[in-house]
């Protein structure tokens, strides 16, 4: 990419920031990203990495995201929102460059104060992180191994989704229609991550319906989705002689998930679980030969303690001592043609610490466990006679920084 480019957009957003000053913290957006105040409004938010990898006795540090945000607030009933993420801070010149990509760019339309629509590229309502993935808002500094390769955050799709509540319950709803995913660019390891489009000349032949139903009151926040949707976009006739479904839902995957939140005190607690199906695994082996599995799961408990009391107070310093324990196999069955790899059936122990010191800022320090199942040699190539044995276990020493402005 040229450096053109990338300078356009930077310069954009700079002068938005001297001829609109007033920002308010992106920590405290709300899905829609539009703060109701100024007319043009600009934020962000960032983190950087230091891992320490036992194993390979290796280290890396990595600027790994810095994302720019940019609205619009038209008038009181529909605004513009965007999201410019930009991923591992080189672009060009490196071997291992990074991505800049858009994370979001959406109109919305309010229809009253508590019911809207979204246009565009969206997240879809799914776990607790693709909406709220903000450095400040979780512990540990990495996103959750559920939330990374069984539920892949940060996902987005072209579609259009509507958000509303309920005025004599504590509940709010969502239901979009999206893109689908693409079978094709399924690869053996990494779920359904490989398979969307991130917006990007996505098949329209296939659709996928996402929606949740949320529980908000005082600590308590309590939410279900579902996702059903087809992965293959080619026409009937492709798709008939390669023994393959079309149409909007055909070959489908679909996607359960429930998670909880909680806060007593300086006691905080979140658990979620997610369970994905995709019936026609033997059907996409054969027509594409990616070891897709019939089924995934994934599951974890995470709880906190907020070492200074300071627990719900957004002035006051925070020291959150926390331990998250996650469960997870992205090939928990296959088909008949399929390989299992037991190293997809992982488990996980975090424990650490955050340090806030105001509530933008958030200084991170943890170490991961992770243990696997054992290695299927059937699913390495050429194997080299001088590799080590593979290890079960591992461990990753993490140390890391995140803003939000």
């Amino acid at each position: 990419m040229k450096k053109s480019n990338i300078l356009f957009p930077a310069m954009l957003l700079g002068l938005t920031t001297l001829l609109y000053p007033q920002q308010t913290s992106a920590a405290g957006q709300d899905s829609t990203g539009a703060n109701g105040q100024s007319p043009i409004y600009f934020r962000g938010w960032g983190n950087a990495l230091y891992q320490d990898n036992t194993n390979a006795k290796t280290a890396t540090a990595d600027l790994q995201r810095l994302v720019l945000d940019i609205g619009r607030n038209f008038n009181s009933n529909i605004s513009f929102f965007s999201e410019l993420e930009m991923d591992d801070a080189v672009l060009a010149g490196g071997s291992n460059g990074g991505q800049l990509a858009v994370e979001q760019v959406y109109i919305k339309f309010n229809t009253d104060p508590t019911h809207y629509f979204k246009a565009g590229l969206i997240l879809p309502t799914i776990g607790i992180m693709n909406e709220n993935h903000l450095p400040p808002l979780f512990n540990g500094n990495e996103r959750t191994q559920v939330e990374t390769n069984v539920i892949p955050t940060t996902w987005r799709d072209i579609g259009v989704g509507y958000y509303g509540g309920i005025a004599e319950l504590p509940l709010n709803y969502s239901v979009a229609l999206l893109n689908g995913l693409s079978s094709a660019m399924f690869t053996h390891g990494s779920g359904i991550k490989n398979g969307r489009f991130q917006g990007r000349n996505a098949t329209a032949n296939n659709m996928a319906v996402n929606a949740a139903l949320k529980y908000a009151e005082g600590t308590l926040k309590a939410q279900v989705t579902g996702y059903y949707g087809g992965t293959v976009g080619i026409s009937s006739q492709q798709a008939d002689t390669m023994g393959l479904n079309s149409g909007l839902f055909g070959t489908p995957v679909a996607i359960g998930e429930a998670d909880i939140r909680y806060a007593y005190g300086s006691w905080s607690f979140r658990a979620l679980g997610t369970y994905i199906s995709i019936p026609d695994a033997e059907e996409i082996n054969r027509a594409y030969k990616n070891n897709t599995p019939e089924s995934e799961y994934g599951a974890y408990a995470e709880i906190g303690y907020d070492l200074l009391g300071n627990a719900g107070s957004m002035t006051e310093p925070h020291l959150i001592a926390f331990s998250r324990y996650e469960k997870l196999d992205l090939n928990s069955s296959i088909p008949a043609n399929g390989v299992t790899d037991g190293t997809l059936d992982q488990s996980h122990i975090l424990v650490g610490l955050n340090y806030l010191p105001i509530s933008t800022v958030v200084i991170k320090a943890d170490v991961r466990f992770e243990h696997t199942g054992a290695a299927n040699i059937a699913l390495t190539a050429k194997p080299s006679p001088t590799a080590p044995p593979y290890d079960q276990n591992n461990s990753f020493i993490n140390l890391g920084i995140g803003f939000t402005f």
